[in-house]
């Protein structure tokens, strides 16, 4: 399945049916009068966060939208049927936007949200209700309302506990399949990440979920690289984990690079709570170790922990620090195993 988090869709709500012009007229009835009946109203346009949906992909197979207009009244007094609603199922964690891309409408953050886009139009009135004692014979009625017509922008930003940063191969989608069931692609020769993927981790009876984007590199601010727009699917984290490569000669300059690109992104994602760790450090000795250790709390200001998610080293840790940083209300406690009596 194809990863997308951004796409425009073209919604239209259905429009109201038309009152009628109609009179009762039957043999051997002396009094018959008008009896045209109501409009149909138009059908609404929806959006409603749903379970098991992690991607924007069906809206690049469909991006138009209509609900169905409403039937015109009739004779008799009858009432045209209502136009059909039409719901956009969307994942947790959508931004509605305007046609400007700045405008939010609505943030679907709460499963089973349902907001309305775009209201159908009313159904117009027959001739029915203009009947009056001195106008016993209307010969009018009212149009149906127009339905509304838009353009939005979709644009997800995943609901995770953990966001992983880091620099293009910094060992991020390694630890996440490492400590989770998620396999994200893993290789011995550099490459990125083109996707976020998503990882549900375990630690000490509770359970929370990891975030891996792709890589930042310098300059992603200014759209070098895949850029930043990935950054927003971890604006909604708890805590980040921000892994720094032990094998690179240049430790100071790949966590400035990183720090940069998060304070030139904007909003308070600079100012979350960060985890800062030293990987790969099954490929360093001791004294390679500490003197890493040491550039790198230098350069945070901070306590730099040690991890290798190929050796599993450290990792027990480094999730303990990060579930102590995620506030129990999005933690998910694992139920407690029930031990059968023992029977012969």
């Amino acid at each position: 399945m194809k990863f997308l988090d951004l796409c425009k869709v073209y919604i239209r709500s259905g429009a109201g049916g038309g009152g009628c012009v109609s009179f009762r007229r039957e043999k051997y009835i002396e009094f018959g009068g008008p009896d045209g009946g109501d409009g149909g109203g138009g059908g609404s346009v929806w959006a409603e966060a749903v379970d098991g949906l992690n991607t924007l992909i069906d809206f690049r197979y469909q991006q138009h939208f209509f609900a169905k207009n409403g039937q015109p009244g009739m004779g008799k007094q009858r009432t045209g049927k209502d136009g059909e609603d039409i719901v956009l199922r969307v994942p947790v964690g959508t931004e509605i936007l305007d046609e400007d891309q700045e405008t939010v409408l609505v943030d679907m953050t709460e499963l089973g949200q349902r907001v309305e886009l775009a209201r159908g139009g009313n159904g117009g009135w027959g001739n029915l209700h203009f009947k009056s004692a001195t106008n016993q014979a209307p010969r009018r009625s009212n149009p149906g309302q127009d339905g509304v017509e838009r353009t939005l922008w979709l644009r997800l930003k995943l609901i995770a506990d953990v966001g992983l940063l880091g620099l293009p191969n910094a060992g991020k989608s390694t630890f996440l399949a490492a400590t989770s069931n998620a396999r994200p692609k893993i290789a011995d020769y550099p490459f990125t990440t083109l996707h976020p993927n998503l990882g549900v981790v375990g630690v000490d009876n509770t359970e929370f979920v990891v975030a891996d984007i792709p890589g930042l590199i310098e300059g992603a601010s200014e759209g070098r690289g895949l850029g930043d727009l990935f950054l927003g699917h971890v604006e909604r984290c708890a805590v980040l984990l921000h892994l720094v490569d032990g094998t690179s000669g240049t430790l100071a300059e790949d966590y400035r690079t990183i720090i940069t690109e998060l304070e030139a992104y904007g909003g308070d994602l600079a100012d979350k709570p960060r985890v800062t760790v030293l990987n790969k450090i099954d490929a360093l000795n001791e004294e390679e170790r500490a003197e890493a250790c040491k550039i790198l709390e230098k350069e945070s200001g901070g306590p730099v922990m040690q991890m290798s998610g190929v050796a599993r080293e450290g990792v027990t840790e480094v999730l303990r620090s990060l579930r102590g940083q995620i506030d129990d209300d999005r933690l998910r406690h694992k139920p407690a195993e029930e031990v059968a009596p023992w029977q012969p």
